[in-house]
């Protein structure tokens, strides 16, 4: 979780400086107003607006012979569903949109599907862990602050009245999804046949369930092309989180495990990603991305040795040294509970529940012994 850095310690933003300076950014990316940069031929990308930090989400248009695909949505704004019907109007008028590919259930990404899908008369294509995230998120949002959400947080570490706000902010989101009632489902390996290119769904794990991207191989003097969603960015790291669903996760196993078959596909490809600049040099992004997790581990290792014992939101405070505002802390302990379950998976971790705290404490194994 860095996409808030500006007030973080100057290592962190040389290291961020030297990272981007490491990749290939071969095109200067659109604005938010409903124009277009051909990135290859029948790949058309385009950015929608974003109101917060992370200001834009970037969207893709391919070319069939026949028609359009539309990859991911943005979210469920007026302003966005306005830069839509430009875009279809400056762009799309002479063949019909065919589909709706969503890589996962984000808001960003997924929030306008019910829309785009019913104002096109198209089907959703979608994975089955993301399909029903998207509506398992959606139909139970006003039951977020349940007694199980409640001792999620407080077991953490959090104060009863700290997760209450929490709980309130979450139910003020503004941008909750419409799904649709029906989808095409996607599974890895399968193909589709858009124009000139073959797209082979390509699924990740760790920042989502089930994340779809989109890979075709170098044709015709173009590079491969990765359409990646969130699954590596350029510029941030996606969140890799544990939440109260699913409390014992391990994502970042599985992210781990993603990276490593992004650095078997073609090193020359290029990244087209949900959010910064298209880009090339995948496979040095993808060691970036888990040496930043490596440190985040041994900054986890370090902070065990120290003291006997921690909670999880004393290890928050040793990677995230800012202030944090309440939604940007529930993301912070999301990810810490990732890293610390990531290290009593491999052994180095215990925690025991404190029965005087009502707080899960953590323990390095090497120091009990």
């Amino acid at each position: 979780m860095d996409e808030s850095n500006k007030q973080l310690p100057n290592d962190y933003q040389t290291q961020k400086l030297k990272d981007r300076q490491a990749l290939n950014y071969p095109f200067e990316p659109p604005l938010c107003d409903a124009n277009v940069v051909y990135v290859a031929k029948g790949v058309l990308w385009a950015r929608l607006s974003m109101p917060m930090g992370l200001d834009h989400i970037n969207v893709y248009i391919l070319e069939d012979f026949d028609g359009w695909y539309l990859i991911d949505t943005g979210l469920n704004t007026e302003g966005n569903k306005a830069l839509w019907l430009s875009l279809a109007a400056n762009y799309l008028s002479a063949k019909p949109v065919k589909g709706v590919i969503c890589t996962h259930f984000h808001y960003d990404h997924s929030g306008l599907t019910s829309w785009l899908t019913e104002y096109f008369n198209v089907p959703l294509y979608m994975t089955h862990g993301e399909y029903y995230m998207l509506r398992g998120v959606a139909a139970t949002h006003n039951a977020t602050g349940s007694k199980q959400d409640k001792l999620f947080y407080t077991h953490a570490g959090l104060s009863a009245e700290y997760a209450a706000k929490i709980f309130e902010a979450c139910k003020k989101d503004p941008y909750i999804t419409h799904y649709p009632p029906r989808f095409s489902r996607l599974r890895e390996g399968d193909t589709f046949r858009i124009g000139h290119r073959e797209w082979q769904i390509w699924i990740g794990e760790g920042h989502s369930p089930e994340h779809a991207c989109l890979y075709s191989e170098a044709i015709d003097e173009e590079p491969a092309l990765l359409i990646a969603g969130d699954q590596v960015l350029p510029e941030i790291s996606s969140n890799i989180l544990v939440s109260s669903i699913e409390p014992e996760a391990n994502p970042l196993a599985n992210w781990f495990r993603s990276l490593k078959r992004l650095k078997a596909l073609d090193s020359e490809t290029m990244v087209l990603p949900a959010h910064g600049p298209v880009f090339v040099n995948l496979h040095t992004r993808a060691e970036q991305l888990e040496q930043h997790h490596i440190n985040q581990l041994d900054t986890l290792r370090q902070l065990s040795m120290s003291q006997a014992s921690f909670s999880a939101l004393e290890a928050v405070e040793a990677l995230f040294k800012r202030p944090l505002q309440p939604i940007e802390k529930l993301m912070a302990l999301g990810e810490t509970l990732a890293h610390l379950n990531w290290l009593i998976n491999v052994e180095e971790l215990t925690k025991t529940l404190c029965n005087k705290s009502n707080k899960y404490l953590y323990n390095n194994k090497l120091r009990i012994a």
